[in-house]
């Protein structure tokens, strides 16, 4: 069966092909004379291990994993964090040229006339020992200002929907690149042999803009590296469950045989995205348990359901993954990323706003409160915030209880906790119209950079070679945030 498989493969092998084995083999044996050390074409094209290409890091890390709670549709920073008292002077006043004119609008005000300022409708009040404000629509993340590093300066590049998400998860407006829970996998590896480096887990609001998985992809890097989306219900991963009539055990000989056959045309080709299968079967085989484990949440306690509210109970809400973030945490998953959709308010703002603050504010508190009871916070980093701000001038009609938000890339709030941030810090001003950031301005590759850094890397340092040129997350930009770490 080997003699027909490989001579099957040589009538295949095409000009192109032989020329590129046989450049990586004078490769490898030219690097191999200037090392001293024995080498193979396949020691240089690929190692399927589950160990990230840095190994440790580039130095110490403060954060082992990662739980980000994306909040799809960018969340006013007016109603939410950014408290703006001046508003309340200038409500109903034609927002000024000098200031609408330094941002760029999206092209759903183009045909809009008039420009009025609005000031929230919500209350806010300061909380904490740092005296952090925050919007009454946020009772339970109010407890917990104290554990938060809020910063009030990000501003973006993208003013679209899916540009802006593209941006925020993998460092580029353009689709393709990885995302970056797709680079910590492949520079750090897992700690986890049984679940996934990367778990993605979406949950909706009312509406809102549809996700494109593209955000959680792996670009360029191989295909293992890529997010694997829980769903919810009894089967959380497609295809994961064996077909009726197929025994455990003879699935695992299949896999096996399958196996062989893969690293058999692997030492013929080269590949190294053969290899990202394999790794993937055998993760697959793995998941049959570890899966099921970790989602059931039966033996929880009456007042962790308490803690993080009714509808944790509910499969596919917020409050159910957040809690399945924490078990997933336990299980040294590294990236774990949460989508919940629904925050686009271009009108009927202050119900919709309403209605995603009370989907997510206490469920968010209650996964700090709960990371930090377990001793988890202190090398878990969470994040908390959408894709760009909202405007501080009304789109379309203006009326006393309603009003609406154009998409605005000039300044949004985030908030992080846990592992190697500074807890009770504000960072960053904007100006009176929450229009423009005045004081400490993070920039999205900032922000990367950062998070980067708090894992143990240098967001310069880990590349990609691809099309001849070396990518990394941040591109070409990007500065570490050194005021908000320890």
């Amino acid at each position: 069966m080997k003699d027909l498989i490989d001579k099957e493969i040589g009538f295949q092998q095409t000009r192109r092909e032989f020329l590129k084995r046989s450049g990586l083999g004078l490769g490898a044996m030219a690097l191999s004379s200037m090392l001293g050390t024995d080498l193979d074409a396949s020691t240089i094209v690929s190692n399927h291990s589950n160990g990230g290409i840095l190994g440790k890091g580039h130095f110490p890390a403060k954060a082992k994993r990662v739980i980000y709670l994306f909040q799809s549709g960018a969340p006013s920073q007016i109603e939410t964090f950014d408290f703006k008292p001046a508003l309340k002077k200038w409500h109903g006043q034609e927002m000024p040229d000098s200031v609408r004119g330094t941002q760029r609008n999206s092209g759903m005000v183009a045909s809009q006339s008039t420009f009025p300022i609005v000031q929230s409708i919500y209350d806010f009040k300061q909380h904490g020992e740092s005296g952090a404000w925050v919007s009454e629509l946020f009772p339970y993340t109010s407890e917990i200002v104290d554990d938060l590093c809020i910063v009030k300066s990000m501003y973006t590049e993208a003013i679209n929907h899916e540009p802006a998400v593209m941006f925020m998860q993998t460092g580029s407006m353009i689709s393709g690149r990885p995302s970056i829970g797709s680079w910590l996998s492949y520079g750090l590896g897992t700690d986890n042999q049984n679940l996934p480096n990367f778990v993605v887990m979406i949950s909706h609001g009312g509406g809102g803009q549809p996700l494109n998985s593209l955000s959680w992809g792996s670009g360029f890097l191989p295909s293992h590296h890529q997010g694997v989306q829980f769903r919810s219900g009894n089967h959380p991963v497609l295809f994961l469950n064996n077909p009726y009539g197929i025994h455990h055990h003879d699935r695992k000989r299949a896999l096996d045989r399958i196996k062989a056959f893969n690293e058999h045309q692997y030492d013929i080709w080269g590949d190294p995205e053969i290899h990202s299968k394999i790794t993937q079967y055998e993760m697959a085989f793995r998941m049959q348990t570890s899966v099921p484990e970790t989602i059931d949440i039966s033996n929880e306690p009456d007042h962790i359901y308490e803690l993080y509210g009714d509808d944790v109970k509910k499969p596919g809400t917020y409050a159910r993954n957040c809690l399945l973030a924490r078990k997933l945490a336990e299980q040294d998953v590294k990236f774990i990323q949460l989508y919940h959709t629904g925050w686009d308010h271009h009108g009927g703002l202050p119900k919709g706003i309403k209605n995603q603050a009370k989907d997510t504010d206490q469920a968010s508190a209650a996964l700090i409160k709960d990371l930090k009871q377990r001793g988890l916070l202190e090398d878990t980093l969470v994040i908390w915030g959408g894709e760009f701000g909202r405007t501080s001038f009304s789109q379309g009609k203006l009326s006393k209880n309603d009003y609406g938000r154009d998409h605005h890339p000039g300044c949004f709030t985030m908030w992080l906790a846990g592992a190697g941030v500074k807890p009770g810090l504000v960072y960053g001003e904007t100006d009176e119209f929450s229009y423009n950031v005045v004081k400490n301005p993070v920039h999205v590759h900032d922000f990367q950079a950062t998070i980067m850094n708090l894992l143990g890397i240098d967001h310069e340092r880990l590349t990609f070679k691809y099309q001849g040129r070396r990518f990394r997350l941040t591109d070409v930009h990007g500065h570490l945030a050194k005021d908000l770490l320890i």
